[in-house]
C-alpha cells in the first residue's frame, strides 16, 4: 500500500468518525449546561449546625500536661433547602481547645437528611491522658482559675447533594461549634449525677 492510499484512508477515517465524536461533545456540554443551570436555579444552601448542650463528666489536668475529658454532646443538623436532600457520609466529631486536639475523633452514622429535616447526633467526645504542649496546660489553668474554658466541637466529613435522582459529587464539610463551660459556677449547668449538663444552643460555623 502506498503512502497515497494509506493518507486516503486516514482522511476516510476522520470524515466518518469526526461527526460522531462532534456529536458526543456536544451532548456533553449540553449535559453539564443542564446541571449547572439547574444548580443555580435551586441555589444549594449549606446545611446549619447548631450545639445544644453537652454534659461534661470529666474534665481535669494531670502533671505534668496531660488532659483527661469525656464529655456527651448534643449536635442538631438543619437541611434548609426546599428542593435539596443530603447526603452525610465520614463525619468526624472531636473537640479542641485552642487549636489542639483534646478528644478521639468519634464517627457519626452515615445519614440523609430530606427538605428541611433536622438530623439530632448525641455522640460521647473521649480523651483520656492526652498531652498538651506545656503552654497550654498554663493557659489552661488560668482558665479554669476564672471559671470559663472554651473548647470548640468541630465536625469534618463530606457531604453529597441530592436533586431529583441527581446525585452530586463528595464536597468537604467543615464545621465548628465553640462551647463556653462555666466550671467556676455549677450553678450554670444542670448535676446529671456526677456531670454537669450545660444548655449552650450555639450556632456553629459551617463551610462547604
Amino acid at each position: 500500500m502506498t503512502a497515497k492510499d494509506c493518507g486516503h484512508h486516514h482522511d476516510e477515517w476522520r470524515k466518518r468518525y469526526r461527526p460522531i465524536f462532534a456529536a458526543f461533545l456536544a451532548f456533553i456540554i449540553v449535559v453539564l449546561f443542564i446541571i449547572l443551570l439547574v444548580w443555580l436555579i435551586l441555589r444549594p444552601t449549606k446545611p446549619r449546625f447548631v450545639l445544644i448542650d453537652a454534659t461534661v463528666y470529666t474534665f481535669n489536668v494531670s502533671a505534668p500536661n496531660f488532659l483527661t475529658s469525656y464529655l456527651q454532646i448534643t449536635l442538631s443538623s438543619r437541611n434548609p433547602n426546599d428542593r435539596i436532600g443530603i447526603y452525610y457520609e465520614k463525619l468526624d466529631i472531636y473537640a479542641t481547645y485552642r487549636g489542639q486536639q483534646i478528644t478521639l475523633p468519634t464517627l457519626l452514622p452515615t445519614t440523609y437528611q430530606g427538605h428541611k429535616d433536622v438530623t439530632v447526633w448525641s455522640p460521647y467526645l473521649f480523651g483520656n491522658a492526652v498531652p498538651v504542649a506545656p503552654y497550654l496546660s498554663v493557659s489552661l489553668g488560668q482558665d479554669q482559675m476564672a471559671g470559663t474554658v472554651l473548647m470548640n466541637i468541630r465536625v469534618d466529613g463530606r457531604v453529597k447533594w441530592k436533586v431529583g435522582t441527581f446525585i452530586s459529587g463528595r464536597y468537604r464539610l467543615y464545621v465548628n461549634c465553640p462551647a463556653y463551660f462555666n466550671f467556676g459556677n455549677k450553678n450554670n449547668g444542670v448535676s446529671v449525677g456526677p456531670a454537669i449538663k450545660y444548655q449552650l444552643v450555639q450556632s456553629c460555623h459551617v463551610d462547604v
